[in-house]
């Protein structure tokens, strides 16, 4: 099981939360039949959506991330919940892999190095918040952290990882973390952090390393007392439903729903998220019609 957690030092000046995300990576990976790249970049996004979901206060608020480059993986989507649950796609899962001379994915020549990381903070009621910034890499972790540095003005760290079997591309371990500087940090704390930081591994090596979370945590806050404010587990979870598409359709003119339907009489609709179908008659199409005349 997947699990979450977020800390803060006792004197309020530093929040660390860390991730482990290689089940949702993996049903990612299932679901989309994703290439090694596409896989990579997907899975960063995802562990970055849950982290920064992670951190929304309002119960049944939510997170969309969106990257969008200039490379041939297309666009990739990212929506995030309050508590840490996440689902993706990504436009071309079957885009070509390169690697790096040391062997590691090359996520930038997937994702391009020019276009944009789109941010939108839905919190159930009001106006949801929009923020948009060039990508600075197409690494992903590195967007995110210029996303905060940004649009939020909140000394952040992004780190993001996901390992790919070389033999059969499946996902070994996926995580990631965020560090922040609170308003609370003086120069001594940052000092600090700067060197935490530097000498932390990358995640999926920790995480290899039989690192829990709160041990990727506690060493990104090495010398500082912890307090961990919460951890729970996380999961891939897809919110689409028959209802809401009848909801949907109820919106249309009978003409526009009939136009749906196909030579077989059916109008399937599949959800991007997780795949699933689903079956509309004409008949199932008269009786959305009829009863939205009824309410009206």
């Amino acid at each position: 099981m997947d699990k979450l957690i977020r800390c803060i030092t006792s004197d309020g000046a530093v929040m660390a939360a860390a991730v482990d995300a290689s089940d949702i990576v993996f049903t990612a990976q299932r679901l989309h039949n994703t290439t090694p790249v596409a896989t990579a970049a997907l899975g960063r996004l995802l562990c970055a959506g849950s982290l920064m979901g992670a951190n929304l206060k309002q119960s049944k608020a939510t997170i969309n991330l969106s990257v969008k480059g200039d490379g041939p993986l297309g666009s990739v989507f990212v929506v995030g919940d309050s508590g840490g649950n996440v689902r993706g796609y990504v436009t071309n899962p079957d885009c070509e892999t390169s690697y790096y001379n040391n062997g590691k994915i090359n996520v930038s020549a997937g994702v391009g190095k020019h276009g944009t990381l789109g941010v939108i903070r839905d919190y159930g009621q009001g106006e949801p918040y929009i923020g948009q910034v060039p990508l600075v890499s197409g690494e992903i972790a590195e967007d995110i952290t210029n996303y905060y540095a940004t649009s939020e003005q909140i000394p952040t760290v992004c780190g993001l990882g996901v390992l790919v079997d070389k033999e059969d591309g499946k996902v070994l371990l996926a995580g990631g973390f965020l560090i922040q500087l609170l308003p609370g940090a003086d120069d001594n704390t940052i000092d600090r952090i700067e060197k935490n930081i530097s000498a932390l591994e990358p995640v999926t090596t920790m995480l290899a390393k039989g690192y829990s979370i709160l041990d990727i945590c506690k060493q990104a806050l090495d010398g500082f007392e912890v307090e961990v404010l919460d951890e729970s587990e996380i999961n891939y979870v897809c919110s689409c439903s028959r209802d809401k598409l009848e909801n949907y359709f109820s919106g249309l003119k009978e003409g526009e729903l009939m136009e749906l339907i196909d030579e077989n009489g059916v109008c399937e609709v599949n959800c991007q998220f997780c795949k699933k179908q689903y079956s509309f008659t004409e008949d199932d199409m008269k009786t959305i019609v009829k009863n939205r005349e009824k309410k009206s």
